[in-house]
């Protein structure tokens, strides 16, 4: 945990220093932001991520999660040509972060209608929930699921309870998507279609409900969900942005300027 902290931490800064370098502009979002300012940051960018990852594979997911969360307030994967300009805010407000990001949790009307709120749609919502073909979880987010709840499969839930005991141990670490944790493509949603989903807010896409279609069918078609996907984070990309005089681009991303 603390090799990830220290990698997320150098790379963070890292983008953080290098962007600040920018000259500033009030232009809205644009995938030519840094077009004559700093031409050659989509090469600097994916070159640092890649030596970061290298290092510590977990950073792919943490950096994915990084995005999702300043959006509502092998790793691999799709594409896409990303909107740039968006600007830190220059405050932070953990109540809201705990009130407008979906608990593990939370079930599927809940997560469609937080969703809905920052204007994407629930098939937005099944498509970024892919999101956990990488990455682990801590015990403590997912115990209740393979104790209490009867939508799990027998053996999987077996096999995580080994590492996750009823009482202790909040913090050990299970993988979101067991047959390729390091690796992302759509074996998330053959999980959810096989009962094999780690969280309750996983499974709820699968179980009974409006969004298992759409979850049996990107289970069987890599292509579509991969486009999906990228399509839905240039939306998330664009909730609120600041833009323009609004913000900062902080030069430490750990406080303001």
């Amino acid at each position: 945990m603390a090799s990830l902290t220290r990698n997320v931490f150098v790379v963070l800064t890292f983008l953080c220093v290098l962007l600040s370098f920018v000259c500033f502009s009030n232009a809205q979002l644009s995938t030519n932001f840094y077009g004559s300012s700093c031409r050659n940051v989509a090469v600097i960018v994916r070159n640092a991520m890649r030596q970061a990852v290298s290092r510590e594979q977990r950073l792919g997911a943490s950096i994915l999660r990084l995005f999702f969360h300043d959006c509502f307030v092998n790793v691999g994967g799709p594409t896409w040509t990303v909107p740039l300009g968006r600007r830190d805010a220059r405050t932070a407000s953990q109540s809201a972060a705990n009130t407008q990001i979906p608990a593990p949790t939370s079930s599927l009307s809940t997560l469609i209608s937080m969703f809905s709120a920052k204007g994407l749609s629930a098939a937005d919502m099944t498509a970024l929930s892919g999101s956990h073909t990488i990455g682990q979880a801590r015990c403590t987010t997912f115990r209740t699921h393979i104790y209490n709840e009867t939508n799990i499969d027998t053996q999987f839930a077996a096999t995580r309870r080994a590492t996750c005991p009823a009482s202790g141990g909040d913090a050990n670490l299970a993988p979101l998507d067991i047959q390729t944790p390091n690796r992302f493509n759509n074996d998330y949603y053959e999980n959810l279609v096989a009962r094999r989903g780690l969280l309750h807010s996983d499974q709820e896409l699968f179980n009974g409900g409006s969004q298992d279609a759409l979850v049996r069918s990107y289970s069987t078609n890599a292509v579509a969900f991969r486009r999906d996907f990228a399509a839905a984070m240039v939306k998330m990309g664009n909730i609120s942005p600041l833009t323009g005089t609004n913000g900062e681009i902080r030069r430490n991303c750990r406080a303001i300027n």
